[in-house]
């Protein structure tokens, strides 16, 4: 069985790096976040409810954050593309992850849920 530990141990560099450093970066926002693995990617789970994961898009070859409840967001740096309920931030594995936007992502999707906008 395949463990979230083997998920990044499989990607290769540079994504992987950009991965375990968002990883960091996520984990640290809230002591309720626990890390998972679901449907072969990393997810991240507020009190149990998923709330943002880790891929690479297909297209563009790029790795990114994808928020769950997107639909929420109205931020210019988030992709809708076909989605109707997510959005994502993309990231140039070859530059400065944006560490401000990102903790700022994460911290108005947590606060989705600890206002009950979405129910945990």
């Amino acid at each position: 069985m395949k463990t979230i530990d083997d998920f990044y141990l499989n990607v290769e560099e540079p994504i992987k790096g950009t991965f375990l450093a968002l990883k960091d970066i996520i984990l640290k926002q809230d002591k309720d976040i626990t890390h998972v693995l679901k449907y072969g990617m990393p997810f991240f789970c507020y009190r149990g409810k998923m709330f943002c994961y880790l891929w690479i898009h297909k297209k563009f070859k790029k790795p990114y954050i994808g928020i769950v409840e997107g639909k929420h967001f109205d931020e210019s740096f988030l992709i809708e593309e076909s989605r109707s309920r997510m959005k994502i931030m993309l990231f140039d594995s070859n530059e400065d992850l944006p560490v401000e936007q990102i903790e700022f992502v994460i911290q108005k999707a947590i606060n989705l849920y600890k206002s009950e906008i979405i129910k945990v």
